[in-house]
């Protein structure tokens, strides 16, 4: 569904390149997530490819196509919520969706439709300067599913959002998923990605030195070790043993043999450790 090789940008008056030989792919049903520090050049990877960024050399191709071949068409097929929202403030968010959705040449879904996706219904006929900044985004994302694309670039879609509002974002796109649809996503929540992306890449220095699934990639960056809440008197102590020969570990299987064990879990690293890691731990002045 989207193919970059060796792609490189600079913005101009800029020291440094953005984009240094950046090279990743996305199959066609699978959710993707860019993820690396503000103004590591994430929205510049998805600008270019949703083709609003010129100017670049190496290779970015949507639908088997040149990005730049594509044209006003690819945005029949694409849908883009960007992370701050573009929406009429004096006018409701029925009345919104209907003027977008008076631009596509293709059948769109009614406002209700999307709205119910979002869990925005009851507020249909709100003026949209009444909105909080979870519920602008939310609108936003129904700008997007308006007219039912194949390809969706979310950025930073929970932003704003309650955990409820946001656990429903998730889950509608894990159902999106389920429908065949492909999406990119850029986000700073780890746990987010953890949760809906098939597989993630790491942003650093204009390219990508780590990818793969969380599961792989937290257990590459972890510690193969167990930790253990004990029961110690009153008293809960922590112990940590290697996992190699732990069924001959003298100390563990005593612990355990004594009923004493109140908790134990492995030291798997989460994504937020993976992220500092392969980004160095780099914090961005500014996003593009």
């Amino acid at each position: 569904m989207i193919s970059v090789s060796d792609l490189a940008f600079t913005y101009p008056g800029a020291n440094s390149a953005t984009l240094n030989h950046l090279s990743f792919e996305i199959a066609s049903g699978e959710v993707y997530g860019l993820l690396g520090p503000s103004g590591a050049g994430k929205s510049t990877t998805q600008k270019i490819l949703m083709g609003l960024l010129s100017g670049f050399s190496g290779s970015a191709r949507l639908f088997g196509e040149d990005v730049s071949s594509l044209g006003r068409a690819i945005y029949e097929r694409i849908g883009v919520s960007f992370e701050l929202p573009t929406l009429y403030l004096r006018l409701t968010a029925r009345e919104n969706l209907k003027l977008f959705a008076a631009l596509y040449d293709r059948p769109t879904r009614t406002p209700e439709e999307v709205l119910t996706m979002v869990d925005l219904q009851d507020a249909a006929d709100q003026r949209v300067e009444t909105f909080s900044k979870g519920m602008k985004m939310r609108l936003n994302l129904c700008r997007a599913l308006l007219h039912d694309p194949e390809l969706l670039f979310l950025d930073e879609p929970t932003t704003g959002q309650d955990p409820a509002r946001a656990r429903i974002t998730r889950e509608l796109i894990l159902r999106l998923k389920s429908e065949g649809k492909t999406i990119f996503l850029t986000t700073h929540n780890m746990t987010e990605a953890d949760e809906v992306c098939d597989r993630v890449g790491f942003l650093s220095g204009g390219n990508i030195p780590v990818s793969g699934t969380p599961a792989d990639l937290k257990r590459e960056f972890g510690r193969r070790y167990l930790a253990v809440d004990a029961r110690d008197g009153d008293k809960i102590k922590r112990h940590e043993f290697s996992m190699q020969g732990l069924g001959t570990n003298r100390q563990f299987m005593d612990l355990l043999e004594a009923d004493r064990i109140a908790s134990m879990h492995t030291l798997e690293a989460s994504l937020d450790d993976v992220f500092i890691k392969a980004t160095g731990g780099a914090i961005g002045e500014a996003a593009q």
